[in-house]
């Protein structure tokens, strides 16, 4: 697991810098100004995560390695790593030809913003129907403020965002809530995690409380995984080394998942983006 000092951004081995420094767009971008912003900002095209990390994870999740399946159930259906790459090719726009082992992958930034129009689509439905909605991210230092923007757009629009019970804990620290969204804190700092033992865990928690489940999971990673296969309504977002979520919308259980480097160098390059996934949505911006 990754740590992530609270709310920064972590540096890893596989970090995610731009070649330039773009500014964010002001405002509301069109599709064609959001495309070439995903572009020169790498949050797609050509991203950061190299093709030799992206195979070795398709072959992990092909064999079997829970860690790669995000808090869902494949049991053997995902086996061929030939199979997986041919979803994320066509989902997410990485390249088809088995025999490109290293180099240089790209996330085709056309696919990131039909994702983010699908995803909007299921956010209006949950404004007009003021559906319960949970937030969460296993990603806080590239994420966490496009979640939060999402939750207060929802929220203004009359939607109930989830409070999470109280007192939850996993094997890798504390399931906390912060600015509406839920992430997993360790030490005094949010922590990057792959796992849906923390969806699990408010999930359990709700159930045993006698509340209700969500009507839509927002999220990443683990949380948004977990909550799809637990039968929730999920949308989330995912990186070209994260096939799991992009397998569970190839087969119905996660109803949206966005294609994206979801760690460029700076959390406000992901601004136009949320800009434009609200505006898609019907809703209102909120600080």
């Amino acid at each position: 697991m990754t740590h992530v000092p609270a709310l920064k951004t972590a540096a890893t081995a596989d970090v995610r810098c731009p070649t330039m420094e773009t500014m964010p767009i002001p405002g509301t971008p069109s599709r064609a100004e959001l495309v070439d912003h995903l572009v020169k900002t790498r949050i797609a095209g050509d991203v950061a995560t190299p093709r030799e990390n992206n195979l070795s994870h398709y072959r992990q999740l092909a064999n079997g390695n829970r860690n790669y399946w995000f808090g869902l159930e494949f049991g053997d259906r995902w086996t061929d790593e030939q199979d997986v790459l041919a979803v994320m090719a066509e989902r997410v726009g990485v390249n088809d030809d088995a025999e490109f082992r290293y180099g240089q992958d790209t996330i085709d930034p056309e696919l990131t913003v039909d994702g983010l129009e699908r995803m909007a689509a299921r956010l209006r439905k949950a404004a007009e129907d003021r559906q319960r909605v949970l937030l969460a991210t296993g990603h806080p230092g590239g994420l966490l403020d496009v979640h939060r923007a999402t939750a207060a757009a929802l929220r203004s629009a009359g939607c109930e965002i989830v409070v999470i019970p109280e007192g939850l804990q996993t094997e890798e620290g504390y399931v906390w809530q912060l600015a509406d969204v839920a992430v997993l804190e360790h030490g005094a700092s949010l922590w990057h995690t792959h796992s849906g033992e923390p969806m699990k865990a408010i999930l359990t928690a709700l159930e045993r409380e006698g509340r209700p489940l969500p009507d839509l999971v927002v999220a990443d990673h683990g949380w948004a995984g977990y909550a799809g296969q637990h039968g929730v309504d999920s949308v989330g977002y995912a990186d070209s080394n994260d096939p799991a979520l992009f397998l569970a919308e190839s087969e119905g259980t996660l109803q949206v998942t966005v294609p994206l480097d979801d760690h460029v160098k700076s959390p406000r390059h992901y601004d136009p983006m949320t800009a434009y996934l609200l505006a898609q949505a019907g809703l209102e911006p909120r600080p």
